[in-house]
């Protein structure tokens, strides 16, 4: 297994037990994992000597009161993972009470416990942590697809002489993606990325709008068919999208609903992949003109539902 650790801090596994090194385990999953298969306890083994109780109450302690496995826990939030810390420090507790009474078999395997309870409670701290950096990468990602698109309402605003129409929605655009990075600086990934797949649709569905059908494509200057044809590939990305954003909720308890909208899916996915095959032989004329009707089809499942979009 491969290990993940930062610098020296390592666990290392003591009598079949744990001694802590100056630092501990580090605050991610494979770390945790790692660790767990280095020092979490096999099964019954023989009682340590008092000397190495001794230590072993210490490195415990260093475990669950100061290690990095602790700052993970505490700045997890995960109430289970806090739980389980709570119940590695009364076991510990419980193994200094049998220590100091005599009883090393009953110490060791309390502290053995302990150490289990907190390898626990790393690996449910570990990945809200692995979470949180996901969203993290898919929020900036999805920002890099908002300021592409953003950039592209600009200049088709100033293709169409929009004026101060273009501006406006322009603004909005500017204040929703402003809106957006607030909260992702404030750690609302969730609320952040609603925000942001809003504002994606909505400059989407202002690009769509501005096209006005072909006459938005001369403006364009494709310099091909096959240019064109990955234009038609992208709009009907979008609408794909559109569907999924905008019918999700009408869609959930309206089997009748489901189904117009189902149909017009397949009959979309049927010309698409048609499409896709005239493209592989080249013939991106013909597959534009199929792309737009794989488009139109999505444009009538989302009208089904009552929602108007131009197309």
């Amino acid at each position: 297994m491969k290990r993940y650790l930062k610098g020296s801090a390592v666990l290392l596994a003591g009598t079949l037990g744990l001694q802590l090194a100056s630092s501990c385990i580090a605050a991610d999953a494979p770390a945790a994992q790692a660790v767990n298969a280095a020092g979490a306890p096999r099964g019954p083994r023989a009682p340590e000597s008092r000397e190495q109780l001794e230590r072993r109450l210490g490195s415990v302690e260093t475990l669950i009161e100061k290690s990095s496995a602790a700052k993970q826990i505490e700045a997890s939030g995960n109430a289970q993972a806090q739980d389980q810390r709570s119940k590695a420090r009364d076991l510990r507790k419980q193994a200094e009470d049998a220590y100091n009474a005599g009883n090393y078999p009953n110490a060791t395997r309390l502290l053995d416990e302990a150490a289990k309870m907190m390898f626990e409670g790393v690996r449910l701290a570990a990945p809200e942590q692995v979470t949180t950096d996901k969203k993290q990468r898919d929020f900036d990602s999805r920002l890099e697809s908002v300021k592409a698109l953003l950039t592209a309402q600009k200049r088709i605003s100033a293709e169409k002489r929009l004026g101060a129409k273009g501006a406006e929605t322009t603004a909005k655009i500017e204040a929703q993606i402003h809106d957006a990075q607030a909260l992702a600086t404030a750690g609302k990934l969730d609320e952040a990325r609603s925000v942001l797949d809003n504002v994606y649709v909505t400059t989407k569905t202002a690009i769509e709008g501005m096209r006005g059908g072909d006459t938005l494509v001369r403006s364009l200057h494709f310099a091909n068919k096959e240019e064109e044809y990955h234009y038609e590939v992208d709009r009907n990305d979008t609408h794909k999208m559109l569907v999924k954003v905008l019918l999700e909720e009408k869609r959930a308890g309206n089997p009748g609903l489901e189904s117009m909208v189902q149909k017009y899916l397949e009959q979309s996915a049927a010309l698409r992949a048609n499409a896709e095959g005239l493209a592989a032989k080249k013939d991106y004329e013909g597959a534009i003109k199929v792309l737009e009707d794989a488009t139109r089809e999505l444009v009538r499942a989302i009208r089904s539902a009552g929602v108007y979009i131009p197309g």
